[in-house]
């Protein structure tokens, strides 16, 4: 008897499985996709699911609109000129002293389908002739549509039509801990990526210098990450795993020359506002406020006379300036430009990099602790509201 339940169980325990196990391949074979026989064969790939971005995903919309930027300079090199310099001194007998040309490497990020690429202006300053290679291997001269020292940005041009090109993302919406992918051309070595996650925004490093000649000081609020970023890189995408530019980079902090740590990129909408002017104008349109400031968490307590670490305090402000016509004094505490915080000079030169003479933005400050808004009309640095037009592409 006991072996006839024993039996009957294991029977019915077989059955379960069996009828457990045919439901599970029938709900498998329901999630997958119908493939007709005319359809073609499906390659192997780790595609992820729908909705989620990955790395492969970004670097394969990346890597074909970044581009290898080669630029050659005519210089005399400082030993020949300092030789021959000694014995001019002496004999009375000028010597040719012949220029060397020489070749800098650089990356480049093309933003339209006929031809536009943005880089660094330190890539091609003073350069007598500049060519971009494309991933294809396909070589191009380039001209340069203009430049902007004090963000070191420019904006170069190829005659071409149908290239593949990167979308412009939001970079005031980059947050710090997520993912990005450095793509350029490091060591003289086409289309590299690296990766590796935002780790700090509105960055001042001091590299900018102020004798670049610029028209204006420099403007440093770059977006710090920890992707490799070394000789070569400089010009090239920073984008997030949408495959969206959202910086250009353009420096490393580094005692040795290459990757240690950390690079720094100018924010996508700050390289769009510069090529965008490049491109219209000729020459970048610059919004000034007609003032000096201080952070406040550099002010001493005793100065501060309110208990505030936040905003930038008005040091001095140029009579007839932006501010000063919409009624602020010096000793004001600016704290936000149209909602958003400004807590050191780098979120103030972010914002302000992105606008334009003859636009308004809303000031919120504080006067003896209460706080206010103004309507600050911005001017160009000759206190000036209207676009000034060198020429149009």
């Amino acid at each position: 008897m006991n072996k006839k339940i024993l039996l009957l169980g294991l029977i019915i325990t077989l059955v379960s499985v069996s009828v457990s196990l045919f439901s599970v391949r029938i709900f498998a074979k329901n999630l997958q996709p119908q493939v007709s026989e005319h359809s073609p064969p499906r390659a192997r790939t780790s595609a992820p699911m729908a909705g989620f971005p990955s790395f492969e995903d970004a670097a394969e919309r990346s890597i074909n609109a970044v581009v290898h930027v080669k630029s050659e300079f005519l210089v005399r090199p400082r030993f020949y000129d300092d030789y021959f310099g000694f014995f001019d001194h002496f004999f009375g007998r000028p010597r040719q002293r012949s220029p060397q040309r020489v070749e800098g490497f650089g990356s480049g990020v093309v933003i339209s389908s006929d031809g536009y690429i943005i880089t660094n202006n330190h890539v091609i300053q003073g350069a007598e002739t500049i060519h971009v290679t494309f991933n294809n291997r396909r070589t191009l001269p380039a001209t340069i549509v203009g430049s902007d020292p004090s963000t070191d940005i420019a904006l170069l041009k190829v005659d071409a039509r149908n290239l593949d090109y990167l979308t412009f993302g939001n970079s005031d919406e980059v947050r710090v801990g997520q993912w990005v992918l450095a793509v350029g051309n490091p060591f003289n070595l086409n289309s590299t990526v690296t990766a590796g996650i935002v780790s700090a925004k509105a960055r001042n490093i001091n590299i900018i210098s102020r004798h670049m000649g610029g028209s204006g000081p420099p403007i440093e609020s770059f977006i710090q990450t920890d992707a490799a970023v070394n000789r070569g890189n400089s010009g090239g995408a920073l984008v997030n795993l949408y495959g969206e530019l959202i910086g250009i980079n353009t420096a490393i902090a580094s005692t040795s020359g290459v990757f240690t740590g950390y690079s720094f990129a100018v924010p996508a909408n700050t390289a769009r506002k510069v090529s965008e002017d490049l491109r219209t104008f000729g020459e970048v349109q610059r919004a000034f406020l007609g003032l000096l400031f201080a952070p406040m968490y550099q002010v001493s307590s005793i100065e501060r006379h309110f208990n505030y670490s936040d905003g930038l305090r008005i040091e001095r402000i140029t009579p007839g300036g932006a501010v000063q016509l919409a009624g602020l004094r010096e000793g004001d505490i600016m704290m936000a430009i149209d909602g958003r915080p400004i807590n050191t000079g780098g979120d103030f030169f972010e914002i302000i990099g992105q606008l334009r003479p003859g636009e308004t933005i809303e000031l919120t400050y504080t006067r003896n602790g209460r706080t206010r808004t103004a309507n600050v009309l911005l001017q160009d640095m000759d206190g000036g509201t209207a676009a000034r037009v060198v020429y149009e592409w």
